[in-house]
C-alpha cells in the first residue's frame, strides 16, 4: 500500500490469535471486506508468543479447547494429548488457517499506531507501524487478554548483562540452560510451567516467590483412540453441553454444597479429584467453593495438606503454602512444580520475607544476601484483560481517547462496545466472561453477537451504533453485584488488576457464565435496545446478508 493512499474496508479487525481469525471467517462469511493487523509473523496470538518451556493449555483441555464453529474441523484434526502443548495448539490454528485461507486478508508484523473514529464519515481510520493507513466503518478489537506484557520495574534490572527472557515473548530460536544459574521471578501459570522444565536442566535455579499459588495435579497424559471417536460422534451432544455450562465445557454444572457431605465424604471427593487431575477439578467441585469461606477453607486445607505431604523440606513447604482464598487466583494446573523443590539444584526466595533490592550486571541481591545468576526468566504476566485495549487506546467522539475513558473504571456496556466510541466492539474485553469462560468459544459467541449487530446496522440503514452511558452504568453494576457474590474480589490477582501499579481495582470479569450469552441474546432478539443509532450519512460499502 502507498504511504499516501488510503485503503477502505468493511471491517478492520486488530489481531489474528484465537479471535481474530475467526472474527475474520465471520465476516468473511457474511460476503464483507476484511483487513486483519497483527504485530507478530503469523498467526495465534498468545500462542505464537508463547512458547516458554513447558507451555501447555491449562484450561478445559483438548479437543474441547478449540473452535466448535465448523463440523469439518471436528473429524479431521487429532488432538494428541488432554492438556495440549503449545506447538500442538498453533500446529491446529496454522492447519485452522490454511483450511478456511485466512492469511490472505491477514497482514503481519504490522502494529495498529493509531485508531480514530472520524463522527462525520461514520468510519474509523487507522495508522500503522508500516505506514500504511486503512479506513473502514467497523474496528473490531480481538487485541487478547492476555498478550500485553508485564514487565517490573526493579531497580537495575536493565543493569543485568546476561540472558534475560520474558515468558509471553519468548524467543522461537532454542534457548540453552545448560549449566547455567538462572532466576526465575513470578510462580503463576507461565512460571509453575517452566520452573520444572528449567531445572531438568539448569546448574542452579533461584525461584524468586512473590506470591504462592494453589496449583493442581494437570495429570496430562495421551487422548485415546476412543476419546477421540466420542467426541466427533457425539460432537453436537457436547456442544450443547458447552453452551449450558458456566464455563463454556462439556459439563454439568454443580448445584451440591461442601456442606450436604461428610468430613471424609468431602475428603475423598477432593482426593479422587487429585489424583484425576486436569481441568475437570474445577468442574466437579462443590458449588460453593468460590462463594462461601466456610467451604473454601475446606479445599485450601486440603491443597495445603498436599504441598506439605509432597515437598520433603518443612521450610520450603511453608513458603509454598497460600494463604488466601483457594481458586481466587486463576486455577493452575502442574506437572512437578511442587516436586522441583526436592531438587537439590533449587532454591525457593519468599520475596515477602527477603525482598529484592536491586540486580547488578550479575546477580540478584535480596535483603539477605547476592544470588549470581547466568539468565532471568520474567514469569510476571501480563496487563491483563483491559492492557491491550489501552496499549491500542482508540481516539472516540471529539478525539477522547481510551485511557481518559477509562481511567478510573472501565467502562463499557456488554463486554462488547464502549460509549463514545462507536461501531467499536471487543472480543474478550473488560465486562465479559473473558478468560473465565472457554476462549474459542467465547471468542466465537462474542462475534456472532456482532455479526448479527453488523447485519441489523445493514438492515436498518444506520449508520453507527454506541453505547449509552446509563447502559455503561448499568452493566458496570451488574458486573460487580457478580462478582461480589463470590470472594473473587476479595484477594489480589490479575482477575482485580492488583499485579499492575495505578490500575483501577476492581474485578472486571462478567462471573455469570452462561448467563451472559442469554442476556446479549435478549438485546440483540429486542433489535439491540439500550443503545444509541444514527443513521447513515451515505450509502456504505458491500451488501449484508
Amino acid at each position: 500500500m502507498d504511504s499516501g493512499s488510503i485503503e477502505n474496508y468493511d471491517v478492520v479487525v486488530i489481531g489474528a490469535g484465537v479471535s481474530g481469525m475467526y472474527a475474520l471467517h465471520h465476516l468473511r462469511e457474511m460476503g464483507l471486506s476484511v483487513r486483519v493487523y497483527d504485530g507478530a509473523s503469523d498467526i495465534g496470538g498468545t500462542w505464537w508468543y508463547n512458547r516458554y518451556p513447558g507451555a501447555r493449555v491449562d484450561g478445559p483441555g483438548s479437543p474441547f479447547y478449540s473452535y466448535t464453529f465448523s463440523e469439518e474441523l471436528v473429524q479431521e484434526w487429532d488432538w494428541a494429548e488432554t492438556q495440549s502443548e503449545q506447538s500442538a495448539v498453533l500446529d491446529y490454528l496454522e492447519h485452522v488457517a490454511d483450511r478456511f485461507d485466512l492469511r490472505r486478508d491477514i497482514q503481519f508484523e504490522t502494529w495498529v499506531e493509531d485508531a480514530r473514529y472520524d463522527e462525520e464519515a461514520q468510519r474509523w481510520t487507522v495508522k500503522t507501524s508500516t505506514g500504511d493507513r486503512a479506513s473502514a466503518k467497523f474496528l473490531i478489537c480481538a487485541v487478547g487478554a492476555l498478550s500485553t506484557a508485564n514487565k517490573p520495574d526493579i531497580p537495575g534490572i536493565h543493569d543485568f548483562a546476561g540472558e534475560c527472557y520474558h515468558t509471553g515473548l519468548w524467543p522461537h530460536e532454542p534457548v540453552s540452560f545448560e549449566g547455567k544459574r538462572v532466576a526465575v521471578i513470578g510462580t503463576g501459570s507461565s512460571g509453575i510451567q517452566s520452573i520444572p522444565e528449567i531445572a531438568r536442566e539448569a546448574a542452579h535455579v533461584t525461584v524468586l516467590q512473590r506470591t504462592p499459588q494453589y496449583a493442581f495435579p494437570a495429570k496430562n497424559r495421551p487422548i485415546t483412540p476412543e476419546e477421540m471417536a466420542d467426541a466427533r460422534t457425539n460432537w453436537d451432544a457436547h456442544r450443547e453441553k458447552m453452551h449450558a455450562n458456566f464455563g463454556g465445557f462439556p459439563c454439568d454444572n454443580q448445584e451440591r454444597s461442601a456442606f450436604e457431605d461428610t468430613p471424609e465424604q468431602r475428603e475423598a471427593l477432593y482426593e479422587a479429584l487429585w489424583q484425576r487431575g486436569g481441568f475437570q477439578f474445577f468442574l466437579n467441585l462443590y458449588s460453593d467453593i468460590a462463594i462461601s469461606e466456610e467451604a473454601n477453607q475446606t479445599l485450601a486445607d486440603f491443597v495445603r495438606a498436599k504441598i506439605r505431604e509432597i515437598v520433603h523440606d518443612p521450610a520450603t513447604a511453608e513458603k509454598l503454602l497460600p494463604d488466601y482464598f483457594v481458586i481466587t487466583k486463576r486455577p493452575i494446573l502442574e506437572d512437578g512444580y511442587f516436586e522441583a523443590y526436592n531438587r537439590d539444584n533449587v532454591s525457593l526466595v519468599d520475596l515477602r520475607e527477603d525482598p529484592i533490592e536491586r540486580f547488578t550486571s550479575t546477580s540478584v541481591i535480596t535483603q539477605t544476601g547476592e544470588h549470581p545468576i547466568d539468565m532471568l526468566v520474567l514469569a510476571t504476566g501480563f496487563d491483563a484483560i483491559s492492557g491491550s485495549m489501552l496499549r491500542l487506546n482508540p481516539k472516540g467522539r471529539g478525539g477522547m481517547s481510551l485511557k481518559e475513558k477509562w481511567e478510573d473504571r472501565f467502562h463499557n456496556y456488554l463486554g462488547l462496545t464502549i460509549g463514545g466510541f462507536p461501531n467499536l466492539f471487543m472480543i474478550h474485553g473488560p465486562g465479559s466472561p473473558g478468560v473465565f469462560y472457554n476462549m474459542p468459544l467465547g471468542a466465537e459467541r462474542q462475534m456472532d453477537w456482532i455479526g448479527r449487530c453488523l447485519s441489523h446496522l445493514h438492515d436498518q440503514e444506520l449508520g453507527s451504533i454506541e453505547a449509552t452511558t446509563e447502559n455503561e452504568e448499568a452493566w458496570g453494576a451488574e458486573v460487580s453485584t457478580l462478582a461480589n457474590i463470590t470472594l473473587f474480589p476479595r484477594t489480589d490477582s490479575w482477575w482485580t488488576g492488583a499485579n499492575i501499579p495505578g490500575k483501577p481495582r476492581y474485578f472486571s470479569v462478567y462471573l455469570g457464565g452462561a448467563m451472559y450469552y442469554h442476556r446479549i441474546t435478549e438485546v440483540k432478539d429486542k433489535n439491540f435496545e439500550g443503545f444509541l443509532f444514527e443513521p447513515a450519512h451515505r450509502p456504505e460499502g458491500a451488501e449484508i446478508p
